[in-house]
């Protein structure tokens, strides 16, 4: 039997990296290795496109505006077509608040408005009112993931999201603002394709959500070898209190 592995891309790392975002990737990269699943994660920068067969999972965090502004053009020029036929392939693709935003079909910035890749069905609006900030926590239903799995971080965005022909909340907001403030959804997710605006960073906080991702992501079969999860464990309760609600 072939020896699992996951391929990670991770879209422009040296843009989009605010928040401690960063830290995703190092958690898969972990959560890997102790079970001795070999992991490769490959920096897809500027001017790059991406081959949809290379890549079992899609990284886009997000930025400060004017570096968005620079993907999203990018994205449009070099990347849309790959990770759409990733997409289809049936690779994970993960969005953070401006990933998120840019794996949307547009959202507004000042008095623009930004293209993004469209494999999200939303749209995000500059929202009236201050922005949507502070720890927030999410009940979500994921195929072979615990019923009601709580999903908890950090947000801090001025826009607000709305899900267009029949996009699909990743979750229901327990606390916090999610998506807008007023629907009480957070984040969207179509198939193996993933947008959220948890910031903390997200899978450090929540290891049962990156085993999800890569167990998805390599196709596995059977559950993931256990870890000892005690100090991860501890840091989802801490997260989950932050918000105002048990872990």
């Amino acid at each position: 039997m072939a020896k699992a592995r996951l391929r990670i891309a991770a879209l422009y790392p040296e843009q989009l990296n605010i928040y401690a975002d960063r830290g995703n990737i190092a958690v898969l990269e972990s959560r890997c290795r102790w079970r001795s699943i070999e992991s490769h994660v490959t920096a897809v920068g500027l001017g790059e496109t991406i081959d949809p067969e290379r890549f079992d999972l899609i990284y886009l965090g997000g930025g400060q505006d004017d570096d968005q502004r620079r993907c999203a053009a990018d994205l449009l020029e070099h990347k849309r077509s790959g990770l759409i036929a990733a997409a289809a392939n049936g690779a994970v693709l993960l969005g953070i608040c401006g990933g998120y935003q840019l794996f949307g079909h547009w959202y507004e910035l000042a008095d623009e408005r930004i293209e993004g890749v469209g494999i999200l069905n939303v749209e995000t609006v500059r929202g009236k009112g201050p922005r949507l900030i502070g720890n927030v926590a999410v009940e979500t239903s994921l195929p072979g993931a615990s019923p009601r799995a709580v999903l908890a971080g950090f947000e801090n965005h001025g826009g607000r999201t709305r899900l267009i022909g029949g996009g699909a909340p990743l979750g229901r907001v327990i606390k916090g603002n999610g998506n807008d403030g007023v629907s009480g959804e957070e984040g969207c997710r179509d198939g193996n394709v993933i947008g959220t605006y948890l910031h903390g960073p997200l899978l450090p906080a929540n290891c049962w959500f990156a085993d999800w991702l890569i167990a998805t992501a390599i196709g596995a079969s059977a559950e993931l070898a256990p870890l000892d999860d005690a100090l991860e464990l501890a840091a989802h309760k801490a997260a989950c209190a932050a918000a105002g609600v048990n872990g």
